[in-house]
């Protein structure tokens, strides 16, 4: 793939901005805007795959030279309970993967849940672990190779380091496939909303946690006929910017039912102020704008699934990108919140598409597509999951369109420099 100088680019990206508001179909692919994705990882010898995981955090570090990624050599089924993945990050500076730890503690959409901590984002990054049989996360120093262990699993972690919040990744294994974990058993599988189980806080200091939210108490919160039956479980929990909220896609499934439902809450840290978002059946992917504001693509009862913005304390909705950002994408706005990175899922002919779209002007700039092979379906899919550096400068992805499932790195400031 050719890149364009800047004067072509800009030209190409606004005549296709001006034409994408009347466009709802992906553009045509014969006048595409294409910022080539350079591979950070490589198969080596050993035909090893890469990838990062979810879409919801940056895999570099403050510096900027070292990025996250995760190291295996299969990708064409789900893991095994003792099947070790390698965590790792990649020197950008002298072009090499460097091992750090093993897990099995690991799935293909979300891998470890590696990041970097806001507490000390230049030498330490935690990932999920099992010890003594049981989930744990491990925090190291990349730099010294000092670790230690905390007592519960993250999924989120605030801003700052401080705090971090968790679900049971062994029940959503079996509720969700290819997000949880098979590395420990799964305890009270025969009960539809167990009490034992929910949300956990954490204080990431000292370890001390508890259940902040749990199951049965989600299934008696302003409950429906539609929880007749079914299992309740948790996923995809995310701080504000401030730490003073956190968000959670609460879901349901009866054992006849072809999918679950969904509703998605927000709380403060000890679970207190528990107020529903969206409630409409279909809440997919989503971030904060900032601490009060949420963007989701959602579905509610007079406009139906849109990417909506609502104020999580007042509940008030506005659509946006209606005409161009037309279908379910990973979605995250840029450091300065002036941009949101967004994908698909494969189209028709298997084709991925990466785009921006530019908050201030509703204009929506595609920045290339990609082909995923069809054995990267199901829980071993393959999404883009697209995520930003610190800067918002570049944009980082897992592909698979080169045999392989790797690492890409898309530089993309000429675009946000428009």
């Amino acid at each position: 793939m050719q890149s364009l100088s800047r004067r072509d680019f800009l030209r190409t990206t606004a005549a296709t901005a001006l034409a994408a508001p009347f466009i709802r179909a992906q553009p045509k692919a014969e006048n595409p805007i294409v910022l080539p994705a350079k591979a950070v990882t490589r198969p080596g010898a050993k035909k090893l795959h890469h990838f990062f995981g979810y879409y919801d955090k940056s895999p570099w570090d403050k510096s900027g030279r070292y990025l996250l990624a995760n190291e295996i050599d299969f990708v064409d089924r789900q893991p095994k309970p003792d099947e070790e993945l390698t965590v790792g990050m990649i020197d950008l500076k002298e072009d090499k993967f460097i091992p750090l730890g093993k897990t099995t503690a690991w799935c293909w959409q979300q891998g470890t849940m590696l990041q970097w901590l806001g507490s000390a984002p230049d030498r330490e990054m935690m990932f999920n672990s099992i010890t003594d049989k049981e989930p744990s996360a491990t925090i190291l120093d990349v730099h010294t190779g000092k670790s230690r262990t905390l007592p519960r699993p993250i999924y989120a972690l605030s801003t700052d380091g401080k705090q971090a919040v968790s679900l049971d990744f062994a029940r959503l294994h079996r509720l969700r496939p290819g997000y949880g974990y098979a590395s420990y058993p799964e305890r009270f599988a025969d009960e539809a909303a167990p009490e034992k189980l929910g949300v956990w806080w954490m204080d990431m200091a000292s370890g001390k946690n508890e259940l902040v939210i749990n199951l049965k108490q989600l299934a008696a919160f302003k409950p429906d006929d539609r929880f007749k039956g079914a299992h309740h479980w948790v996923n995809h929990l995310l701080f504000n910017p401030g730490g003073t909220r956190f968000v959670f896609l609460h879901r349901w499934k009866a054992p006849d039912a072809k999918s679950w439902t969904t509703r998605m809450l927000t709380a403060k840290p000890d679970g207190s102020d528990l107020r529903i978002c969206f409630d409409d059946g279909m809440v997919s992917h989503f971030d904060w704008k900032d601490d009060s504001t949420i963007l989701a693509w959602a579905r509610t009862k007079k406009d139906g699934n849109h990417f909506y913005t609502a104020d999580v304390l007042t509940g008030e909705t506005k659509m946006i990108g209606e005409t161009v950002l037309t279908q379910d994408g990973h979605c995250s706005y840029s450091p300065d919140r002036k941009w949101i990175l967004n994908d698909t899922y494969p189209d028709k002919k298997r084709m991925q598409w990466l785009m921006l779209f530019k908050v201030s002007n509703g204009r929506r700039y595609d920045l290339n597509k990609f082909h995923s092979s069809k054995q990267y379906t199901g829980p071993v899919r393959c999404d883009l999951h697209p995520r930003w550096n610190r800067e918002g400068t570049q944009v980082c992805i897992d592909g698979c369109h080169d045999a392989q499932r790797q690492v890409y790195v898309i530089d993309v400031s000429e675009v946000v420099k428009s």
